[in-house]
């Protein structure tokens, strides 16, 4: 997959860890992180940009798709493929 993810995340977060290994499932080689637990200043930008507080926030491409259950709940309805493979 060439499509860009992006995923801000924590490292003690169960969420962030499921979403990765769906994310690998489904063939998506590399996850660009944002550690928020690192670098509070991103939890800032992220809660600007997304709206929300919780890890994860991903985006795939220009799409913000949000936490680990709206990924799962994209998956489910079949159209997590269409937007990972940029369609």
């Amino acid at each position: 997959m060439n499509t860009r993810v992006l995923m801000y995340s924590s490292g003690t977060c169960p969420y962030c860890t499921m979403a990765e290994r769906l994310l690998k499932a489904k063939g998506v080689d590399a996850i660009e992180k944002i550690r928020i637990d690192l670098d509070p200043q991103q939890r800032g930008e992220m809660m600007q940009k997304t709206g929300r507080r919780t890890v994860p926030q991903i985006y795939i491409g220009d799409t913000h798709v949000g936490g680990f259950d709206d990924l799962s709940a994209l998956d489910r309805e079949g159209k997590l493929d269409a937007l990972l493979e940029g369609r």
